[in-house]
């Protein structure tokens, strides 16, 4: 079976769903920065009402977990690896 790449925009897309729903606003308001630290690897900025929320990757992958089942009617628990490509930035290879 073929992999599925989910690019960068969604994965900023799924984490804005995930903290929205902890945090019980609107997707909308909030706001995503993706970063990748050589030795701390990806993790995630999410800002609601000018407070920061760090994520760490567990809770990115978490994200792409419910984005998966919810959005693209995928099987969550599939293999998810998340990428720093140089042309296409953060993304998430989904077996």
């Amino acid at each position: 079976m073929e992999k599925l790449i989910i690019p960068e925009q969604d994965i900023i897309n799924s984490i804005c769903v995930y903290v929205s729903r902890k945090k019980q606003v609107k997707p909308e308001e909030v706001e995503v920065e993706l970063m990748y630290d050589d030795d701390y690897g990806f993790s995630a900025e999410a800002y609601v009402n000018d407070l920061k929320q760090v994520l760490i990757t567990a809770n990115i992958i978490e994200a792409l977990r419910l984005w998966l089942e919810e959005y693209l009617n995928r099987n969550p628990f599939s293999g998810i690896n998340l990428v720093l490509d140089d042309e296409e930035g953060i993304i998430a290879e989904i077996k």
